[in-house]
């Protein structure tokens, strides 16, 4: 099968799991016990015509299945709904925020890969020896530790205690009062600006939430590259690159790497996607205006169409990113074409 068939065939089965996550959705915030509208209004002290006029609004005076192809229909022309928090479209505000969120979730991915693939690599490199057993506890430890107690330790210690990084935010008030983003990825907006101080700034709030993030997730990375590495290592190729004399940093970095990293990236590419779920702690602990935060503040207030809306948004995201990991993984090993 050539890769434009084998894109098609996983395009194809993405369908149907979209359609499964999306109805699943669909009813879970449908059994919820209680009226939606009440939650809203804030109690049972509403009349009947402003409950009336609330389901009007988010369209559950409807039959089931009347909502469900509307809600379907909706997701089809990217329409979700509007916040009845704030009256503006949820597609519009999650718009506004994904630039935040995913600038952390790629900065905490690149922490969590520098971490884990240069500790599993070297714990692999120098198996059962001193150095391999401390680097498999703290892999073990950072991955079971609570994300949101990893941030709470890293803020008071830098932030509260040394005074080294900023609490929280994304920017600095004064700097973002007068800064104008292109892209809303604020580190690339900076270096587009050409404003090194705003870049600086921008850096400085990011480091402690991209560390958390990626201390918990190196955990999981290292242990699989320590466990990929060393299979490979004890492959046939790689003894007969040693017997021919080549560097041992040759024969790791050329030979035994590029064969390790196969199932790595599949682990990368859906630990980048879980991210999502992680932010919501993290943005909620370092006060960032991202999509889990979004979330957070629509289930506080219980704004229904937000929440659902959030939602099938990381829905859609992750099922992206696996279909991205599907095909880089075929392109990284022409076996799974096969």
């Amino acid at each position: 099968m050539g890769v434009g068939r084998y894109i098609l065939a996983r395009l194809a089965l993405t369908v149907p799991m979209l359609l499964i996550l999306l109805t699943i959705v669909f009813l879970i915030l449908r059994v919820i016990p209680g009226d939606p509208c009440l939650a809203m209004l804030g109690g049972r002290n509403v009349g009947p015509e402003q409950i009336r006029n609330c389901r009007v609004q988010l369209g559950v005076d409807r039959p089931v299945a009347v909502q469900y192809l509307r809600y379907l229909g909706g997701i089809l022309r990217g329409n979700l709904g509007d916040s009845t928090r704030t009256g503006y479209a949820v597609s519009t505000e999650l718009l506004e925020r994904f630039p935040a969120t995913f600038e952390l979730a790629i900065a905490g991915m690149v922490v969590a890969t520098v971490i884990g693939l240069g500790t599993g690599i070297f714990a692999a490199t120098h198996s059962d020896r001193p150095v391999d057993h401390a680097i498999r506890i703290f892999n073990i430890a950072s991955f079971a530790m609570p994300i949101f107690w990893i941030g709470l330790m890293l803020l008071i210690i830098f932030a509260v205690q040394l005074r080294w990084l900023p609490v929280g935010g994304r920017i600095n008030p004064v700097t973002g009062a007068i800064f104008e983003p292109i892209t809303r990825l604020y580190l690339l907006d900076t270096l587009l600006r050409g404003d090194l101080e705003a870049f600086v700034d921008v850096l400085r709030h990011l480091l402690l939430p991209a560390l958390t993030l990626g201390l918990v997730v190196s955990g999981f990375i290292g242990r699989m590259s320590r466990t990929s590495m060393l299979e490979v290592l004890g492959r046939e190729y790689v003894t007969a690159a040693r017997a021919k004399g080549l560097h041992e940093r040759t024969v790791v970095g050329r030979h035994a790497l590029r064969n390790a990293l196969i199932p790595i990236v599949t682990v990368i590419g859906l630990q980048f996607a879980l991210l999502m779920g992680g932010a919501i702690l993290t943005e909620t602990v370092y006060s960032w205006p991202g999509v889990a935060r979004y979330l957070l503040e629509s289930i506080e207030n219980r704004d229904f169409p937000a929440i659902q809306g959030t939602v099938v948004f990381i829905a859609l995201f992750i099922a992206a990113v696996n279909l991205i990991v599907d095909v880089l993984y075929a392109r990284l090993d022409p076996r799974v074409r096969y």
